[in-house]
């Protein structure tokens, strides 16, 4: 049998095109979740909530018709087959691979980062079902689809998928009204606190531990100039988290 006659033995190319509008459909579905959420600057924004959308339409297909292709054209079951269970560890690796996406996902103070990364290997593991069942059309379309997103919306990111979160670190001489100071600078930079944390030490020195949300990353020339023109900053430090 050819290849074009196996990937049409048990699908027909409109029942192909009809699982790839599932697909879009749950995209649509997801972004529409997203946009709200990210608009509010929830952690899982657009991005994740798409990824996720997607992925259980793409699994939900595998489940109800990955497995057609353990009977011929009669119905028959072929040898091996009967009374075993094909969804056995399929379904393990849905269950399986959220300690992995655990592993990726870490509190920073009061930001949340690697939703979407582990919301990406979720993907993977549903694209990879997708083509162990031998469901190869609906796979490769749900990997196009999955790259083609990523970098859409990396280079047009919407909402809170547009800031990024740096990590500030300042200490300064106690005794010195800052806070106005801090202020007028994070307007500077069109910057808002996401987390922030406040040390006065025993040293008499007060450390400002601060997330906070930019449209761009804080560049060295501009924290050092911050730094630099105010000499009751002691030391300070600056590092994006994305």
């Amino acid at each position: 049998m050819t290849l074009g006659g196996y990937l049409s033995s048990q699908f027909s190319l409109a029942q192909n095109l009809e699982f790839c509008l599932r697909l879009l459909v749950a995209v649509v579905c997801g972004s529409v979740i997203g946009l709200e959420r990210s608009r509010r600057f929830k952690e899982a924004g657009l991005r994740t909530h798409i990824i996720v959308c997607i992925t259980a339409a793409l699994v939900m297909i595998v489940s109800k018709y990955g497995f057609a292709d353990l009977t011929d054209p009669t119905g028959a079951s072929f040898n091996g087959t009967r009374g075993a269970d094909p969804a056995r560890l399929a379904a393990q690796v849905i269950s399986g691979i959220s300690f992995l996406c655990a592993g990726v996902i870490f509190k920073n103070g009061g930001s949340v980062k690697g939703l979407t990364t582990a919301a990406g290997i979720w993907m993977t593991a549903g694209i990879g079902l997708a083509v162990g069942a031998g469901m190869y059309f609906i796979g490769i379309f749900a990997t196009f689809a999955e790259v083609f997103l990523q970098f859409l919306m990396h280079k047009m990111p919407v909402a809170s998928d547009a800031l990024i979160l740096n990590n500030v670190r300042l200490v300064v001489q106690e005794g010195v009204e800052f806070n106005k100071i801090l202020m007028d600078q994070l307007k500077l930079w069109n910057a808002s606190i996401a987390d922030s944390k406040v040390t006065r030490r025993s040293d008499g020195k007060v450390e400002y531990e601060l997330v906070i949300r930019t449209r761009e990353e804080l560049t060295f020339e501009e924290f050092e100039a911050f730094v630099n023109g105010h000499s009751e900053v002691l030391s300070g430090s600056c590092m994006p988290m994305r």
